[in-house]
């Protein structure tokens, strides 16, 4: 059996990977205009609401410290879900259709843009918690800051898998991008990220259950301000459940994907 016949391609794996890498480094106005707005949200809410006592928050814990892993996230979130853009952006050049029709498994391929688009995710989502520091956040669990790197990592599969299956039912880049952008936001404000989901209705509290975003910006919040609403082993089970579920709904997607 030759390698190009594999479940997985190793190599082909890793073109993918640094292609989207490539790709991400060429375009810093790109990278730029991914961060303002997770910086908006930590100069005018993070720093304006500093010190002042918003319901649901824990007594101690000011606002900044609360809303930066939820910006973190919301970061992540926007880089990785966009990851599928990139599918139909190499479906306009012609370049998806080359990559199909290479002897390269569909599993590969979904890999290799999972691996791009977690890394380039994970990237942005950094640059944005380091950027918090000079603003006034601190880690108050460095022990335990390692672990934020495996938060950040399972949430990034998790959302390039949703955008990846997402881009497999769309031939036009301009639908998918309504429809991420649609999709961004409720995730965003379902998730804990900017107050306590326990604020909300109970229905809507439910909704929030369902959205991986809460349990990454929960263990985010546990790990580096050391304030988290479940408990560690429930916010990382989640994740993983969250990261293979939609890695394989993506995979499975992108199998009907037509080299046409």
């Amino acid at each position: 059996m030759t390698v190009s016949r594999l479940p997985v391609d190793l190599q082909g794996v890793y073109a993918l990977w640094v292609r989207d890498i490539t790709r991400f480094v060429r375009a810093p106005s790109q990278v730029v205009g991914a961060l303002l707005t997770p910086l908006l949200f930590l100069v005018f809410l993070g720093t304006g609401f500093s010190g002042a006592a918003i319901p649901g928050i824990p007594e101690g814990v000011d606002y900044l410290q609360y809303i930066v892993p939820g910006v973190v996230g919301f970061t992540l979130l926007f880089g990785a879900s966009f990851a599928g853009l990139a599918i139909l952006a190499d479906r306009d050049v012609g370049f998806l259709k080359e990559i199909l029709v290479a002897p390269v498994s569909r599993t590969s391929i979904v890999l290799g843009r999972v691996a791009g688009g977690s890394t380039t995710a994970l990237v942005q989502s950094l640059l944005i918690l380091l950027l918090s520091i000079p603003l006034g956040f601190r880690v108050r669990r460095p022990l335990l800051a390692p672990l934020a790197l495996v938060v950040l990592l399972l949430l990034a599969v998790t959302f390039v898998g949703f955008g990846i299956a997402l881009a497999s039912q769309f031939r036009d880049s301009q639908g998918f991008g309504i429809l991420v952008q649609f999709a961004i936001l409720p995730l965003f404000f379902l998730s804990g990220a900017l107050y306590p989901l326990d604020q909300l209705p109970t229905v809507v509290q439910y909704l929030g259950l369902l959205n991986p975003l809460t349990y990454g910006v929960d263990a985010l919040r546990g790990v580096l301000v050391g304030n988290a609403a479940y408990p560690l082993v429930v916010d990382f089970g989640a994740l993983a459940l969250g990261a293979v579920v939609m890695v394989v709904v993506g995979a499975a997607l992108f199998e009907r994907v037509e080299a046409g």
